[in-house]
């Protein structure tokens, strides 16, 4: 299993193997039905409207459970993709802000890798829905990558 996961990485990385094959292999990126489109080297992450994440029916708003758990998953991929070794990421923290409301449409993330040594990952994620420079909710997360002593 290790091995197809690496050899799949690695095609999605060499432009391959379509991305959203590697999305499915995530169950819970599948359950919230994540989508990874490419533009040249970018990768943005896409939640889309689905009337299961709507947390508060009246506005409508997203639900923040998945909101987080969207940015969670997004970074999880992201490092997996950037270090191309198919050990997956252990969150250890992750604090997000909600600086507005997650309306009933699309949403969209972005990863950027503040740090990535040997054992450790540090990340930023930003989520937004009408333009990129409004984000809706804001995250930092930091990730175990290898329990090694060495």
């Amino acid at each position: 299993m290790t091995e197809s996961l690496k050899a799949l990485i690695e095609a999605c990385r060499q432009g391959k193997a379509d991305y959203q094959d590697l999305m499915d292999r995530v169950p819970y990126a599948r359950f919230l039905g994540i989508e990874l489109r490419v533009q040249g080297e970018e990768l943005t992450f896409v939640l889309p409207k689905n009337p299961e994440n709507i947390g508060n029916p009246t506005l409508p708003a997203l639900h923040g459970g998945a909101v987080a758990g969207f940015m969670e998953q997004a970074a999880i991929i992201f490092i997996l993709l950037e270090m191309g070794e198919p050990k997956v990421p252990k969150t250890i923290d992750f604090t997000i802000d909600y600086l507005r409301a997650g309306l009933f449409r699309d949403t969209f993330a972005e990863c950027r890798i503040t740090r990535l040594g040997r054992r450790i990952a540090n990340v930023h994620i930003s989520a937004w829905q009408k333009r990129r420079e409004e984000p809706i909710t804001i995250a930092r997360a930091h990730f175990l990558l290898s329990e090694e002593n060495n």
